[in-house]
C-alpha cells in the first residue's frame, strides 16, 4: 500500500482512539442515564412518601390532602409535567388523575412501603411513574391505599445530557490533542528522514560519497545503508566507466598521432595529383579532430577523477594562467579573425591543479572563439578578492538559447548540429570546477543580448587556508 507515511500512522492512531471514545462514551452515558434514573426514581419517591402521609381516617372514611411540596419537589426549568393518582383498594378514587395508567394488578401482593417502578404513556406523553402501597387500618378493617406519581422526562433527560456531553467533549479535545501531539512529533522525528532526502536531491549526479548515519533513528539506518550500498556499487560501475573512456582514450592517442605524421608526410610529395591531395588533408583534418576528441576524452576522465582533498594544499595564480593561455590562443583567434583580449588583476590565488586550471581556462577561451563569427571579440576576465576568485570569459557569438541551456554541461551536446566541436568543452569546465568546489553558470553577453558569458567562482586561497 502507498501512500503518506504521516496519513497511514495518524490512522493508526485515529482508529483506536475513535473506537476508545466509543466504547467509553457509550459506558458513560448508560452511567449518566442510571444516575438521572436513579435522582428521579429518589425524587418520585419522596413524593409518594409524602402523599402516602397525608392519607388519614376521617368519619370512617379515608380521605387526603396533597402536600404543596409533594409537587414542588419536581420544580425545574424545563417545565415537567407531575401526575399523581390515590386510590383505595384499586377501585375508589381518593385524588388526582383518574385515567392515570396503573400496574395495581402487579402490586397486589405488594407489602407496606415497598415501591415500584415502571415507565408508560399519559395523555400522549412518555411519564416514569412509582407505585407505592401503603395499609390504613382502622377498627379492624385493613384498607390498601395506593399512591401513584408519575412526571415526564425533560429534566432526566436534560441531566444526562449534562453528566453525558462534558465528558465526550473532553474525550473528543483529548482525541484531537493527541492527533495534534501526534503531527507535532511526527514532523520533528521525520526531520532526519527530510534532511537525507535534501542531502539527497541537493547532491551532483557525479558526487557519490556515501550519506551519514550517525545522526539518524536506529529505524531509518537500515534504509540509509542500503542507499549507501547502492551508492558504492554506483560509484564501482562509474569508475570503471572511467577507466574504460580513458584507456582507450590513451590507446587511440598514439596511433591516431603516428596517423597525422604520417599524412603530413604523404602530402609533402610533389608529384601528388590534387585530387589525391585533398583527400590527404581531409584526411589529415579529420585525424586532428579524432586526436583533440580523444585529448578531450582523457581530460574529462581526469577531471571526473579529481580529488579536492588532492588540489588542496596547490595555491596557484589563475590570473597567471590566464594571461598565458591567452598568449597561446592569441595566433588561433587572429586566423579566425576574432579580437581576443584580456582584464586580468595583477593575481588571483586560488587553491587548485594547475594543469586543470589551466585547461579549464583554454577550453571556455577556445569555445569562444570557435563559436564566435568573424569579427567578434572575446574576453577572458580574471579578477581576484578577498572572498572569491571570478573568471568570466564573454563573446558576442549568436549565443546559446535559454532552453537548451541546462543542457550544455552534459557530454557530447551540442545546441546546435551546425557548429563545430566535440560537445565536451562545457561537460570538461563544469567537472573541473565541480572537482574544485566552485560554481559554474551561464548569462548573456555584452550588447543586445547578444553572446554568452561563462561565469566561474572559486574561493580565495586565502579563504581556504584560513
Amino acid at each position: 500500500m502507498t501512500g503518506s507515511l504521516r496519513i497511514r500512522l495518524l490512522w493508526w492512531l485515529l482508529v483506536p482512539l475513535a473506537i476508545y471514545v466509543f466504547v467509553t462514551g457509550k459506558a458513560e452515558y448508560d452511567n449518566a442515564r442510571r444516575t438521572a434514573d436513579l435522582v428521579q426514581d429518589n425524587t418520585l419517591l419522596s413524593s409518594a412518601r409524602m402523599i402516602a402521609g397525608e392519607v388519614e381516617w376521617a368519619d370512617g372514611t379515608l380521605r387526603v390532602d396533597i402536600p404543596p411540596a409533594a409537587l414542588e419537589i419536581f420544580a425545574s426549568p424545563y417545565g415537567d409535567q407531575v401526575f399523581y393518582n390515590v386510590s383505595v383498594d384499586d377501585d375508589r378514587l381518593l385524588a388526582g388523575v383518574p385515567d392515570f395508567p396503573s400496574i395495581a394488578p402487579a402490586m397486589a401482593s405488594a407489602t407496606h412501603d415497598t415501591p415500584t417502578y415502571y415507565d408508560a404513556d399519559l395523555h400522549g406523553a412518555s411519564i416514569r411513574a412509582i407505585g407505592y402501597v401503603r395499609r390504613m387500618y382502622d377498627n379492624g378493617a385493613t384498607r390498601r391505599v395506593l399512591v401513584s406519581v408519575g412526571k415526564t422526562q425533560a429534566s432526566r433527560d436534560a441531566m444526562v445530557r449534562e453528566l453525558w456531553r462534558p465528558q465526550l467533549v473532553r474525550q473528543f479535545e483529548m482525541m484531537l490533542l493527541a492527533v495534534a501531539l501526534a503531527c507535532i512529533g511526527l514532523t520533528f522525528e521525520l526531520r532526519p528522514l527530510l534532511k537525507v532526502k535534501d542531502e539527497v536531491m541537493d547532491r551532483d549526479p557525479m558526487q557519490l560519497e556515501p550519506l551519514r548515519v550517525d545522526r539518524l533513528h536506529t529505524e531509518l539506518r537500515p534504509i540509509v545503508d542500503a542507499i549507501n550500498q547502492c551508492i558504492a556499487r554506483l560509484g564501482v560501475q562509474v569508475a570503471a566507466q572511467r577507466r574504460f573512456i580513458a584507456d582507450a582514450a590513451h590507446q587511440l592517442r598514439t596511433p591516431l598521432t603516428l596517423l597525422d605524421t604520417q599524412l603530413q608526410y604523404a602530402r609533402q610529395h610533389r608529384e601528388l595529383e590534387p585530387s589525391l591531395g585533398e583527400a590527404l588533408a581531409a584526411m589529415q583534418r579529420s585525424n586532428r579532430s579524432m586526436v583533440g576528441l580523444t585529448n578531450k576524452l582523457l581530460l574529462l576522465a581526469q577531471a571526473e577523477a579529481a580529488d579536492y582533498t588532492q588540489l588542496a594544499n596547490q595555491p596557484v595564480d589563475l590570473a597567471s594562467i590566464a594571461k598565458s593561455v591567452v598568449e597561446d590562443l592569441a595566433l588561433f583567434a587572429q586566423n579566425r579573425d576574432i579580437d581576443l583580449g584580456a582584464e586580468l588583476d595583477e593575481s588571483a590565488w586560488v587553491i587548485g591543479h594547475e594543469g586543470l586550471l589551466t585547461a579549464l581556462v583554454s577550453n571556455l577561451a577556445e569555445n569562444a572563439i570557435r563559436y564566435t563569427q568573424r569579427g567578434g571579440h572575446v574576453t577572458v576576465a580574471v579578477r581576484g578578492g578577498a572572498v572569491t576568485v571570478a573568471l568570466n570569459v564573454t563573446d558576442d557569438g549568436p549565443g546559446i538559447p535559454a532552453e537548451a541551456r541546462s543542457r550544455v554541461f552534459e557530454p557530447f551536446y551540442r545546441a546546435s548540429a551546425d557548429t563545430e566541436g566535440t560537445g565536451l568543452g562545457l561537460a570538461i569546465a563544469r567537472e573541473i570546477v565541480q572537482a574544485h568546489r566552485g560554481e559554474i553558470a551561464l548569462a548573456t553577453g555584452e550588447g543586445e543580448a547578444r553572446g554568452l558569458t561563462v561565469k566561474v567562482a572559486f574561493a580565495a586561497a586565502s579563504t581556504v587556508a584560513a
